[in-house]
């Protein structure tokens, strides 16, 4: 059997998290994100199923070899997690685990579907490193601004896209009083819109995973750079680590990362698969 945490009782979990695995898991079981858990035991849990609140995927925690979870899980996907995943437009298992060993097992009790894998890489800048490159010049036209509560409220509806604000926040947080509590974040605007954000995902202890999104039409003029430099900024003064968090294949992010002075500190395995019909 597989059963549900009530989120008073998520912290149950962090003595099965892995200390060098991804924050998405961290964040979520300390409460700061949120986030639903399935486990073998609501006492005393040893095998868990992170779901993302973002529904941006799944991280495998805890014991790898706990056949009892393992035997379940793919019904307990198909009879429970597809049909809520169904309900939010989503087509897609895509599942991690939060150390190596669930690789084999992962790959093991999903023979029977057509699943696919990817590479994700974990970046990460301490304040005792070199600090990034010198901040790139803003085209003209092009300003920064931070993301404070006055600015998000856009009383004066001065900003005309302000929901793509609204949107990356509610994407990762339960409420604009969370991310204002937890995060932080910074635009880009032009002619009154937010052309670029960068912002925090998710958030761990002093730990800050950076999100980057830059609209297409301004692309190519190093915005998300410019924005990270600022976010970074922040992070350094205030006794935060940046995370950087990205796709092998998502070669202009890893560029921006590396360029800022990020490192690599790990990798890990995706795999997904199609909901069955």
């Amino acid at each position: 059997m597989i059963f549900e945490l009530q989120k008073r009782e998520f912290h149950k979990c962090l003595t099965i998290l892995n200390e060098q695995g991804q924050v998405e898991a961290k964040a979520i079981v300390a409460g700061t994100n949120p986030g639903r858990i399935f486990v073998d035991n609501t006492q005393a849990p040893t095998s868990g199923l992170i779901w993302l609140g973002n529904h941006d995927g799944f991280i495998f925690i805890g014991n790898e070899s706990n056949e009892q979870f393992n035997n379940a899980l793919n019904a307990f996907i198909d009879s429970v997690v597809a049909p809520d995943a169904k309900k939010v437009g989503l087509k897609w298992f895509e599942g991690v685990g939060n150390h190596p060993k669930w690789d084999h097992t992962i790959k093991r009790l999903f023979t029977h579907r057509k699943v696919g894998s990817w590479l994700q890489r974990v970046y990460v800048l301490p304040k005792e490193s070199d600090r990034p490159e010198k901040e790139p010049t803003l085209e003209q036209g092009y300003t920064v601004q931070k993301i404070t509560r006055h600015f998000y409220e856009n009383g004066n509806n001065q900003i005309g896209n302000i929901g793509f604000l609204h949107d990356t926040i509610v994407w990762s947080w339960s409420s604009p009083n969370q991310f204002f509590r937890e995060g932080l974040g910074y635009c880009i605007l032009y002619d009154n819109e937010i052309v670029s954000i960068c912002s925090s995902s998710f958030v761990f202890e002093n730990i800050i995973c950076i999100g980057i999104e830059t609209l297409q039409a301004h692309q190519g003029k190093k915005l998300a750079q410019i924005a990270a430099h600022r976010f970074i900024k922040d992070c350094f003064e205030n006794n935060k680590i940046p995370y950087w968090d990205c796709m092998d294949s998502n070669k202009p992010s890893i560029a921006v990362a590396e360029r800022l002075g990020f490192y690599q500190t790990f990798h890990y395995m995706g795999y997904e698969f199609l909901f069955e019909e």
